[in-house]
C-alpha cells in the first residue's frame, strides 16, 4: 500500500469518527424525517393554487399585518429600495434600463406570492405567519399593485384566478412536466 493510500484511508477513517461523534451530539440528525415532520415543510404551492390552505384576508386586513411585521424591511407601502421592493415598476421589463422586478411588474402568479411569503416571512420569523395573515399581506401587496380592488377578498378559490400583469412573460406551467 502506497503512503498516499493510507493517509486516504486514515482521513476517511478520521471523516467517519468525527460524522459519527457530531451525530450522536446532534438530536435527530441522520434519522429518517417522519410523516409529520415532513408535512411541516411540504408546503409548496404552485402556480395552479393546488393546495392553497383554508383561509381568508383583505387588503385592510393586510395592511396592518404589513405594518407589524413587513414595513421594516419592505418599506411604507412596499416601496422599499434597491431589492426590498414590492410596488410599482409595471412597464419597466422591457427596455434599455434596469428593469424593477416587483410583484406587481414581475411575478408571473399570485399563488406564488402566496407561497413565497407563508415560507419565508417575515425574514426573521418565516413561516410565523397564519394562513389568513398570508392571504391578508398577499391582498394587501396586489391592492398596492393595483391589481386587485381595496374590497376583494383573497382565498384559496380567489387567489388563483387573480390575472398577474406579467403573467405572459414566462413559459405557460404545466404540473408534472
Amino acid at each position: 500500500m502506497s503512503m498516499r493510500n493510507a493517509l486516504l484511508i486514515a482521513a476517511s477513517g478520521l471523516a467517519m469518527a468525527s460524522a459519527v461523534a457530531f451525530a450522536a451530539e446532534s438530536p435527530n440528525f441522520g434519522l429518517v424525517a417522519t410523516p409529520e415532520e415532513i408535512a411541516s415543510w411540504d408546503i409548496s404551492i404552485g402556480p395552479d393554487g393546488v393546495g392553497l390552505p383554508p383561509g381568508s384576508g383583505t387588503p385592510k386586513q393586510g395592511e396592518s399585518v404589513y405594518a407589524a411585521k413587513c414595513t421594516a424591511c419592505h418599506g411604507e407601502k412596499g416601496a422599499g429600495k434597491p431589492n426590498d421592493q414590492l410596488v410599482g415598476g409595471q412597464g419597466t421589463l422591457p427596455g434599455d434600463k434596469p428593469p424593477v422586478k416587483t410583484v406587481g411588474s414581475f411575478w408571473p402568479y399570485a399563488t406564488t406570492v402566496f407561497d413565497y411569503v407563508r415560507r419565508a416571512m417575515p425574514h426573521n420569523e418565516s413561516k410565523s405567519l397564519t394562513n389568513d395573515e398570508v392571504y391578508a399581506v398577499v391582498a394587501y401587496i396586489l391592492n398596492l399593485n393595483g391589481i386587485i380592488a381595496d374590497n376583494d377578498t383573497m382565498d384559496a378559490q380567489t387567489l388563483r384566478k387573480v390575472k398577474m400583469p406579467n403573467r405572459d412573460g414566462f413559459v405557460t406551467f404545466s404540473r408534472g412536466k
